[in-house]
């Protein structure tokens, strides 16, 4: 999902490095489902794409509907 809405406002992961002050081999393992971002981690992304609660909540719920 990040990759999706990074790529969607045309962010670099340097540029969302740079914002974020996360390490871009952080990025690049939580794009690729290799890691999954610690609280903090998902706030400060979260801001930088500016995404709404509807968009975070629709992929809460994917996420949720894949475990059951």
């Amino acid at each position: 999902m990040l990759k999706e809405y990074r790529k969607r406002i045309n962010m670099s992961q340097e540029q969302l490095e740079k914002i974020t002050n996360i390490d871009r081999k952080t990025i690049f393992r939580i794009e690729n489902n290799l890691n999954m971002p610690l609280l903090d981690t998902f706030a400060k992304i979260v801001i930088a794409l500016n995404l709404s609660d509807k968009e975070i909540a629709d992929e809460v719920k994917k996420i949720v509907e894949k475990v059951k």
